[in-house]
């Protein structure tokens, strides 16, 4: 019985990470390029009551006899789905279409990626104009570096191409690059990014290195979408569903606890 105790209790904490990676899932459900997360579990070790052997009668059993000591979570996992497409006002709003991920410079000159295209132009400390996110941190190109205009140029009227390319208009006013590409990455294992808040993404062992989509022809091209951004991908009503589901587990765990309470109870009152 004892084992049922603590076998209840690591399934009321598993649950209440399930609860947690939820309740994320809900709180960002507005935040743009936010991908939802879905907390996965494996069961503990297993106390081993009779191994396989023999019966009295010398029948060979087929079976052995285990007990399961409980639940613990084993990794909350991104889905990497792509998201509604968002119409926008801004002029600096961008989405992807596809696997590609924006790079981004992070205060500490590392790189990082995100799907959050929700951009603006800064000025920068040469008094020109250099293309952001909104925390001020410079969008890098396709060459790694920072996408940088003089003054010269009006950013109301530059528009970014389906592949990224920065382009003003001339004297006839027909769109003309200007030699930049906003840079676009995929990963093998997308998954295996690590999250660093701000719908930013640092790249690990696992996920493998960031791809260039404009130097490998291997991949799949991604689409940019001006004026457009990409919304989180929860799923509202599977959301609730999974959090109904959760909070029952939560409840028979905690009466697995009560139960197993009632019967050492039982057995102490059993010599009076």
């Amino acid at each position: 019985m004892v084992r049922s105790l603590w076998s209840a209790a690591t399934g009321m904490n598993a649950q209440q990470t399930n609860v947690d990676t939820i309740a994320n899932n809900l709180a960002n459900v507005n935040t743009v390029g936010y991908k939802t997360q879905t907390a996965q579990f494996k069961s503990l070790l297993y106390q081993t009551l009779q191994t396989a052997t023999t019966t009295a009668n010398g029948d060979p059993k087929p079976t052995s006899s285990q007990v399961g000591l409980g639940v613990r979570n084993s990794s909350i996992n991104s889905i990497f789905t792509q998201g509604s497409l968002l119409a926008s006002s801004s002029d600096t709003a961008f989405a992807i279409e596809g696997d590609g991920f924006f790079a981004i410079r992070g205060s500490d000159g590392g790189t990082y990626y995100t799907r959050n295209g929700d951009f603006t132009w800064a000025t920068s400390a040469s008094g020109g104009v250099i293309l952001t996110n909104t925390d001020g941190l410079p969008v890098l190109s396709s060459t790694g570096r920072t996408i940088e205009l003089n003054s010269n140029y009006v950013t109301s009227r530059i528009t970014i191409s389906a592949d990224g390319t920065v382009c003003y208009p001339d004297a006839q006013n027909n769109a003309k690059s200007l030699g930049m590409t906003i840079g676009l990455h995929q990963f093998n294992n997308p998954g295996g990014l690590e999250r660093q808040g701000d719908t930013l993404w640092a790249v690990t062992e696992a996920s493998g290195n960031a791809m260039n989509e404009a130097t490998n022809r291997n991949l799949a091209k991604s689409k940019v979408v001006q004026g457009y951004l990409e919304g989180s991908n929860v799923q509202v009503a599977d959301e609730m569903v999974n959090l109904i589901v959760a909070q029952r587990a939560y409840e028979m765990n905690s009466k697995a606890i009560t139960t197993t309470d009632e019967m050492m109870q039982t057995a102490n009152n059993l010599k009076r």
